[in-house]
C-alpha cells in the first residue's frame, strides 16, 4: 500500500482502532479547548465563578471578583451549560467527519443521542465539579479538570458503542 494510500486509509472512517482513537483525542482536543474557552470567557464575563486565588487568574494577571463559595459553585455550572452546548455541537461536527462512522441513526436522532450521552457526562462531572468547589473549597480550574476528565471517559465508550457504527 502506498503512502498516500495509507494516509487517507487513516482519514478515512475504516481506520484501525487505535488510529481511530488517535483521532477521537484530536476531535476531543478540539471540543476540550472550545469547551475551556467559552467556559471561562462565560465564567469572566457573565457569571463571574473565578476568585483572584484561581491559578488562571495568576497565571495571566487577570482581575477576578471575590465570590461566595455558594454562588461560585451555580455560575460555575450556569457558565458549564453554556460551553456544553457550544463545545458539543463542535465536538459532533468532529467525530462524524473525521472519526466515527456515522449512519447507525438518521442524523437528527445521531445528533440528539450524542447530546444525550454528552448530558449525562456533563451532569456527571458538573456535579462532581460542584461539589468540589462548594463542599471542598477546591478552585475552580482544578474542579473544572476533573469535570473533564470524567466526562472524556463516559463519552468515548458511549459514543462509540451506542451513536455511532464504531
Amino acid at each position: 500500500m502506498s503512502l498516500k494510500a495509507r494516509w487517507n486509509h487513516y482519514l478515512s472512517h475504516d481506520a484501525p482502532p487505535f488510529v481511530q482513537f488517535v483521532k477521537y483525542g484530536l476531535a476531543g482536543g478540539l471540543a476540550t479547548a472550545t469547551h475551556v474557552l467559552t467556559f471561562f470567557l462565560v465564567g469572566f464575563l457573565l457569571f463571574p465563578c473565578v476568585t483572584p486565588e484561581d491559578p488562571l487568574v495568576k497565571l495571566f494577571g487577570l482581575h477576578a471578583p471575590d465570590v461566595v463559595d455558594e454562588l461560585r459553585a451555580r455560575y460555575a455550572i450556569y457558565s458549564n451549560v453554556v460551553a456544553f452546548f457550544v463545545s458539543n455541537t463542535v465536538c459532533y461536527l468532529a467525530n462524524r467527519w473525521f472519526v466515527f462512522k456515522p449512519g447507525r441513526h438518521h442524523v437528527v436522532i445521531e445528533f440528539l443521542l450524542f447530546l444525550a450521552v454528552s448530558a449525562v457526562s456533563m451532569a456527571v462531572g458538573t456535579t462532581l465539579m460542584g461539589v468540589l468547589i462548594q463542599r471542598f473549597g477546591m478552585q475552580t480550574t482544578y474542579a473544572f479538570g476533573a469535570n473533564i476528565l470524567s466526562s472524556l471517559a463516559i463519552n468515548y465508550v458511549m459514543r462509540k458503542f451506542f451513536v455511532f457504527q464504531g
